[in-house]
């Protein structure tokens, strides 16, 4: 026979050690998971009931029968129990499955209470960042059409004159006597308007300030003097008929 050495006898009572240690922490995990289970599921659905918002259908109740606990993957158990063995030299051997008995109805836990959603507080909104203001550019065109300017309008032609140019007398008449008046016309316009004759029974000089008005106003509508009205009026005729030899 061969002899073992120290390391390799050390190496094979460690792997064994550490093959043992997993076995036990898996059984040990199995068993709790199996005990827990059913406890696990009534938090769940109790979770469920409490975020379930208001008005909608209730979730069944569980059932209160017993389920078998299933592990995700039932093979690890009886990978590890038959490799630890093989570690230690010794024959596999298949682990006998292990029953939980039922839990009996009269121990059931009672349904939770199910508690009142509590109120959903909207979550404040962010108001949207503001836009920044976009500054249209309209291009313009480079070449603008050259609007030939309008013609000045002509001027209105000037006004006829009313009276043609030269000097023209006339006579005016009254109950005291008769007047004569002479009118010069120049550019259309009166300069001038004097008393030429006065055979009136009193002096003419009492209507001196007449034959000014006349060219002033550029009219025969002069004032009527007082005390003197019959001269006023037989100078006004004398001009009036001056001015109509104008025309």
């Amino acid at each position: 026979m061969v002899g073992v050495t120290p390391s390799a006898s050390n190496k094979k009572v460690a792997n064994s050690l550490v093959a043992v240690s997993c076995a036990a922490v898996l059984a040990v995990y199995t068993a709790g998971y199996a005990r827990t289970r059913s406890a696990a599921s009534q938090f769940e659905v109790q979770a469920e009931r409490r975020t379930a918002a208001p008005g909608q259908p209730r979730p069944p109740s569980p059932s209160p029968e017993f389920r078998p606990v299933e592990h995700e993957d039932p093979g690890v158990s009886s990978r590890v129990a038959s490799v630890a063995p093989q570690l230690a030299g010794e024959a596999p051997v298949r682990p006998e499955p292990t029953t939980v008995a039922a839990v009996p109805e009269a121990v059931a836990a009672p349904a939770p209470v199910e508690a009142a959603a509590p109120a959903l507080t909207p979550a404040p909104v962010a108001p949207p960042p503001p836009t920044a203001a976009v500054e249209v550019v309209v291009p313009v065109a480079k070449h603008v059409a050259e609007v030939a300017p309008a013609a000045p309008a002509a001027p209105p032609p000037p006004p006829a004159p009313k009276w043609k140019d030269g000097t023209y007398t006339g006579w005016g008449t009254s109950r005291h006597g008769d007047i004569e008046a002479a009118v010069v016309i120049e550019g259309g316009r009166i300069t001038s308007a004097v008393i030429t004759q006065c055979l009136t029974r009193y002096s003419c000089s009492v209507i001196d300030m007449l034959p000014p008005q006349v060219t002033q106003r550029q009219s025969p509508d002069v004032d009527v003097v007082s005390r003197a009205t019959q001269s006023a009026d037989a100078f006004y005729y004398a001009v009036v008929e001056a001015l109509g030899k104008a025309k």
